[in-house]
């Protein structure tokens, strides 16, 4: 298997049962004690100073597919990793059919792999990425793993191109944790889609998602609004409604690039992400990876970027006591996803056999002290700034 190469391919001459399987051994480690570093929003804890840990990256995944006839496929992958509830208990994370009626379309419905971002769907695939994590930048705050939905997708050829165009809708059934709470996805609805274009060594999409939520945050954000509530000023009732997340809606868009041939990968990507409620801040972020093979070794470097945007709310109460507290604790809401920062990555991979890649990555993360979404427990005296060291041996079988 190829470094790009992902473990879901399957071809005509394939057997009629396959079980193939794929893991990822890592440790890693965080400069601060200031504030816990995650690789996504689905990690209740993550790393700190002064310890080793192998929660945030390793993973144990193992997949089946059953070619029932030449038009239909079926398909499931079971992964067990560290995941909101700080067990490894494992998850069903793909469950569909797929039928291919035709060579230029093909249907599926069950359970799939969010991919409205470029590469999300095997981002748990450490063998198929080139560094050891895709950029917590870019995708930290995407903790939605899959939905229970179907999609579509056609290819057309023109010329030497492909055009690909994908529609999905589903419901997600996840939970996220928020400090000791958990927020419930189970029941929200997404839907979206994205074009790519292929040209030889060049691939290029952009993508679009929604995802509507169905439940509201847990405390402190429900305790902030009930307070609000209570107040009975029309301007606090004004700006609990404001705060709200339940029946609101989250809009994922994203354009990337990838060139991927001979020795050389570069990967560049782009997304912006919009929130309805004013709890969320709005965001930018990106990245530029690239990579290039020496024999067995790929040195490779990055860049990534994440900035949000403030949201002010006005909730009308006086700043005196006891409605200080309800203020404050707007405030503190408001805060919470606050991302400002930048981190530079530097690697390298060692391909020591066809199915097994031993990777060494440092990343140098800079930002601003309010920066503190997607992290972890952050402490008063966090900076914005820590550096992570991660050895890890991806392996697929």
């Amino acid at each position: 298997m190829q470094r790009t190469q992902r473990t879901t391919a399957t071809s005509p001459v394939a057997p009629a049962f396959a079980l193939r399987g794929f893991g990822t051994l890592a440790a890693a480690r965080s400069s601060s004690d200031q504030a816990e570093f995650v690789r996504d929003l689905s990690q209740p804890r993550g790393l700190s100073s002064g310890e080793w840990s192998g929660r945030t990256d390793s993973v144990l995944g193992l997949q089946a597919n059953w070619q029932a006839t030449p038009e239909l496929d079926l398909v499931a992958q079971a992964v067990s990793r560290y995941r909101y509830d700080a067990s490894y208990r494992p998850e069903l994370v793909w469950g569909f059919a797929k039928w291919d009626p035709n060579a230029h379309l093909s249907l599926r419905a069950g359970r799939l792999g969010t991919e409205f971002y470029m590469r999300a769907d095997s981002r748990l695939v450490g063998y198929s990425q080139l560094a050891v994590r895709p950029p917590p930048d870019y995708f930290g705050a995407l903790p939605f793993a899959h939905i229970d939905g179907a999609d579509a997708s056609a290819t057309l050829p023109v010329g030497g191109i492909l055009l690909r165009g994908k529609l999905f809708a589903g419901i997600s059934t996840e939970k996220v944790p928020l400090a000791d709470r958990l927020w419930d996805l189970d029941g929200s609805t997404m839907a979206g889609g994205h074009v790519d274009l292929q040209a030889g060594p060049w691939l290029f999409r952009l993508g679009h998602a929604a995802l509507r939520f169905k439940h509201d945050l847990p405390a402190p954000a429900a305790t902030v609004i009930t307070a609000l509530s209570a107040t009975a000023v029309p301007s606090a009732i004004a700006a609990a409604s404001a705060l709200g997340v339940r029946n609101t809606e989250s809009r994922f868009t994203s354009a990337g690039v990838v060139y991927d041939e001979g020795p050389l990968q570069v990967q560049l990507m782009f997304n912006r992400t919009q929130h309805e409620s004013t709890t969320f801040q709005n965001s930018t972020g990106g990245y530029l990876l690239a990579g290039y093979r020496v024999n067995r070794f790929t040195p490779y470097a990055g860049w990534s970027r994440v900035i949000s945007t403030p949201k002010s709310l006005a909730t009308g109460l006086p700043n005196v006591p006891p409605l200080s507290q309800i203020n404050a604790g707007v405030a503190g809401v408001l805060a919470d996803s606050r991302s400002n920062q930048h981190t530079t990555t530097l690697g390298v991979r060692w391909d020591v056999r066809d199915n097994i890649a031993i990777k060494l990555q440092g990343d140098a993360i800079r930002g601003t002290p309010e920066s503190i979404f997607p992290y972890r427990w952050e402490k008063a005296g966090w900076n914005g700034q820590t550096n992570v060291v991660t050895f890890s041996m991806d392996f697929i079988f």
